[in-house]
Formats: C-alpha cells, sequence, structure tokens
C-alpha cells in the first residue's frame, strides 16, 4: 500500500499541476487579437484564476523499477465556497498488478473518504468507505494519503498554471479540435526547480516535496479561443523512470455535488494503520 501511496502522489501532483504554461515564440489569435504564444498563455493564467469547478479525465502512464503502471478515471473538482474533490480511479496498476475495483476518493476539506475494495480486506470492515482526518493520517494511519492530496488543498489552478510559466521554449504548433472545442496546440518545457520559484514561499515548500523526483517537465496544452486549457499532457522523468499525465476539460464552472458518502457505510482507518 505504501509503494502504491506513492505512486499515486506523484501522479497527483503532475495531475494537479498539469494546465499551461508561458514562454516566447509563435503567434496566434485569441478572439480578435494577434497574440504571441507568451501572451495567450499568460492570459491563461489569468483566466484559470477564474475557474472555480472542473471536471476532468486522466489517464497517467509510470515507468519505473519495479515495473510499469496506468492509472485511468475523472476528477470533479471545486475550490470555493469550500475545497472539494471527487476522484474515481477506474483502472490502477503497477508492477503488473491491478488493483482490483479500482479506487475512488472523495476530499471535503481537510477529511478523505476512500473506497479501495482491497483496503476493505486489511481492515476487515464490510463497509464500503474508510474516513481518514488527513491531519491525522500520516502519524497514525501509515499510508501517505496527505501527500497524495496535499496540491489539492494548496493550489487553485491559477498557482498551478503559474508554476508552469518558467517555460521559455514554448511555441504553437497547430491548431486542433478537443471535446467539439477548437483550440491552439502549443508545446515546450519547463525546468521544476524554476517553475517552483515562481509560487510564494509557503507554496514552494509544500510542492517541492511533492516534485522533488520530477525533473525537467515536456509538455501540451492545447488552449480554446476564451484562454482555457483544454487538454494537457506531461512527460517527466522521475528518477529511474518516467510519469506521463494527460488531463482533458469536459467543464468549467458549472455546478457540480460532491457530498460525503452515506454515513452508514462509512468505517474508521484503524489507528495502528495498514503496514
Amino acid at each position: 500500500m505504501r509503494r502504491m501511496s506513492a505512486t499515486l502522489a506523484a501522479v497527483g501532483a503532475a495531475a494537479l499541476i498539469g494546465l499551461t504554461g508561458c514562454g516566447s515564440q509563435g503567434a496566434e489569435p485569441l478572439g480578435n487579437v494577434e497574440l504571441s504564444a507568451a501572451q495567450v498563455l499568460q492570459n491563461s493564467v489569468q483566466k484559470s484564476g477564474q475557474v472555480n469547478t472542473y471536471t476532468a479525465d486522466i489517464v497517467a502512464d509510470i515507468n519505473g523499477p519495479q515495473g510499469a503502471g496506468k492509472i485511468q478515471g475523472t476528477m470533479v473538482f471545486q475550490q470555493k465556497p469550500s475545497l472539494a474533490a471527487d476522484i474515481t480511479f477506474s483502472q490502477v496498476s503497477f508492477g503488473g498488478q491491478e488493483l482490483p475495483g479500482g479506487m475512488r476518493t472523495i476530499l471535503l476539506g481537510d477529511t478523505l473518504y476512500l473506497k479501495v475494495d482491497a483496503l476493505r480486506t486489511v481492515t476487515g470492515d464490510a463497509k464500503p468507505w474508510v474516513k481518514v482526518d488527513l491531519n491525522e493520517a500520516g502519524a497514525q494511519s501509515g499510508v501517505d494519503l496527505r501527500d497524495l492530496l496535499s496540491q489539492a488543498q494548496q493550489y487553485d489552478l491559477a498557482n498551478s498554471v503559474k508554476m508552469l510559466t518558467a517555460s521559455q521554449d514554448v511555441k504553437a504548433v497547430g491548431t486542433e479540435t478537443v471535446g467539439g472545442v477548437e483550440t491552439t496546440h502549443y508545446s515546450g518545457t519547463f525546468p521544476v526547480e524554476e517553475a517552483l520559484r515562481q509560487l510564494g514561499p509557503e507554496l514552494q515548500e509544500q510542492a517541492r516535496g511533492q516534485m522533488a523526483h520530477l525533473k525537467d517537465m515536456r509538455f501540451d496544452a492545447w488552449i480554446d479561443e476564451q484562454g482555457l486549457p483544454r487538454k494537457i499532457s506531461m512527460t517527466g522523468d522521475a528518477g529511474e523512470g518516467s510519469v506521463s499525465t494527460t488531463m482533458q476539460f469536459r467543464a468549467f464552472n458549472e455546478a457540480v455535488n460532491i457530498s460525503e458518502p452515506p454515513a452508514d457505510q462509512v468505517g474508521e482507518l484503524p489507528k495502528g494503520g495498514t503496514n
């Protein structure tokens, strides 16, 4: 479980920062105004700051010393009036092993609800959901769930985009339709350490703990005429392996309903942990 948690933490970090970048090459129209690639993506920083909710499809491929892994699912995210997220991984595999039934997490503030069939076998609880207080999970459970979701607690989309403005080589490479929406395709790279410097000191430390294993990142971003990202693909080296993540956004600022599971279906994570 610890190995799987570490893998999910890496994917979560990559996925939750995967929005756009900024640089100096190319020139493409945004609406009726001709803007450089850098200006288009700077504009996306501002537009992303206005996003309160979004829905996205996520695919992540991991290659490392223990073998290849894949995570695929969907995420519904809400920033205000309170932080909330509902993430369903329909497929989770690592080192040739599948996680039966996948994994679902619901985050409401500092409380995480986790649904993993394999965890029920360990805890011996017939209830499908486990409730975890993220303020206590690291010290008591032995399962590093806080690292997986601390990015969601610390960053909104605007801060995530700011990290990627460290790119100096982004350029427009064409136009494509993504999910029925016309977009401009941008491609570039950014150094992770330089990206972290785009954040304030406190946020830098939080992100550095999540991304210390990642090297220079390559990305592709598909941006619509309103300046919003419709699809992001990122690939980076991670120690002896690599992580590739793609997010495709299906909705911005639409009403979402993220709520806790029924109380009679929720158990507690044992205080002694699962190791």
